[in-house]
């Protein structure tokens, strides 16, 4: 036992990190131009060009 946790439990943690790691980057990606987009559409909005 490690940290009061089974030896097979840090398995089931370390391939859930490594499975969930390309769904992070791939939704970063996504939200930065999700964000990118919505400060675009406001400045065209409001016509204030900065």
């Amino acid at each position: 036992m490690f940290l009061g946790v089974e030896w097979y439990w840090w398995l089931i943690i370390a391939a859930v990190l490594i499975i969930s790691i390309p769904f992070k980057i791939k939704f970063i990606k996504w939200w930065n131009k999700h964000q990118q987009e919505q400060k675009d559409s406001r400045r065209g909005k409001w016509g204030d060009d900065e």
